[in-house]
């Protein structure tokens, strides 16, 4: 499939790049924005960039910011990159709708809760920027595993079983909510069960509980970052497929993939993930053609199911002939080791083609909600 034509030239097209975060996958988040920004800036458009501190405050970086090797960890004091602020949500998006080279498209590398869950996506649409990725309703779904199973299992997509536990119910009553895993993992016929908070991402606070002395920590840990969490049937030997989605229109998507994730622990987590070596990655995964044909469907199915747009990334686990939706990623990693910038290669795109492909989505969307703005329907008088 060829690369669409860009709509917009560079040039004329400024974009506010943000990350970092108040949330868990703050340090993640900077290792994207950070890649986003540089080849953007490569590619000729003006680049703005802004760090979201651990507290919510909102940094302007130099105009010739560059992040070189720096680690996460020099971003925890934004003075000494020559930052300005901080400013609160409001005045930082106020100062990009003033600004002299024009209103930008806002770029969103935030993961996590409220860069991922509809927190931002309302601030951008409050203050009429162009934002890049899904809408409110999107994001605040596909951040949400809970809901987001709930929708697409009753829509007929194949998910794995899950209960959902809370934490108020957990402190009030572990011996019944142990009770409730007990059975659980007694109809599933396997101990081994999967643990996660429900709102988040890069696996943090995920555990694989192997026996029932193993579960009141794995509750615990998820609830370090979570007051609901997930406790999902364990699929062995099952393999992690990824498919990247680009586009708005239903009809008019890109599907890439899916690749395989290798993980160098017994399941992704978040040290296989971040380890340099620890895991491998294929953007090719050795599967059967009616098994693609299959993924890409679910994937399609999925991003349509909850309305995304722009971009995002669905998650697979394949367990011999069992096949199952993992959760969607509306708002994907940027990183090296991240497969959705690097699955649309098999069409041309390199990593900066796929960050002005999705410059050009948020400008698309954005007309046409302009559009439909300045020409309401006719209502009955």
């Amino acid at each position: 499939m060829p690369i669409p034509p860009l709509g917009h030239a560079p040039a004329e097209t400024p974009v506010a790049v943000l990350y970092g975060g108040p949330s868990a996958e703050h340090d993640v988040s900077i290792v994207s924005g950070t890649a986003i920004a540089d080849a953007l800036a490569g590619s000729g458009y003006p680049v703005a960039q802004w760090l979201i501190d651990l507290g919510g405050g909102w940094w302007r970086l130099p105009a010739d910011h560059r992040r070189e090797g720096r680690p996460q960890a020099a971003y925890d004091d934004p003075l000494t990159l020559g930052a300005t602020g901080p400013r609160p949500a409001a005045d930082a998006l106020g100062e990009m709708s003033a600004a002299p080279g024009g209103r930008p498209v806002v770029f969103l590398a935030l993961h996590g809760p409220f860069g991922e869950d509809g927190t931002v996506q309302a601030l951008c649409e409050a203050e009429g920027l162009a934002y890049t990725g899904s809408g409110v309703t999107a994001s605040a779904i596909g951040m949400d595993k809970a809901i987001f199973k709930r929708l697409v299992r009753g829509l007929g997509l194949p998910v794995v079983d899950w209960i959902e536990v809370r934490a108020a119910r957990w402190a009030r009553d572990r011996d019944e909510v142990l009770a409730e895993l007990e059975a659980f993992a007694a109809g599933t016929g396997d101990p081994r069960l999967m643990v996660k908070p429900a709102r988040l991402g890069s696996s943090l606070g995920m555990t694989l509980a192997h026996a029932p002395g193993e579960r009141p920590g794995a509750l615990d840990e998820a609830f370090r970052f979570d007051d609901l969490a997930l406790v999902e049937r364990y699929l062995a030997g099952a393999r992690d497929l990824e498919v990247a989605v680009i586009g708005n229109e239903p009809d008019g998507l890109e599907l890439y993939g899916p690749g395989e994730i290798l993980s160098g622990h017994e399941f992704y987590d978040y040290v296989a993930k971040y380890t340099p070596g620890m895991s491998e990655t294929s953007q090719a995964a050795e599967v059967s053609a009616a098994q693609r044909a299959s993924i890409l469907k679910l994937a399609r199915d999925a991003y349509r199911a909850i309305g995304c747009e722009g971009f995002a990334r669905i998650d697979f686990l394949l367990a011999g002939e069992a096949l199952v939706v993992s959760e969607i990623n509306t708002i994907p990693g940027f990183t090296p080791i991240s497969l959705f910038p690097t699955l649309p290669a098999v069409a041309g795109y390199d990593f900066a083609a796929v960050c002005r492909r999705v410059v050009d989505l948020a400008l698309e969307r954005d007309a046409a909600r302009i559009r439909h703005r300045l020409r309401p329907p006719d209502l009955p008088r």
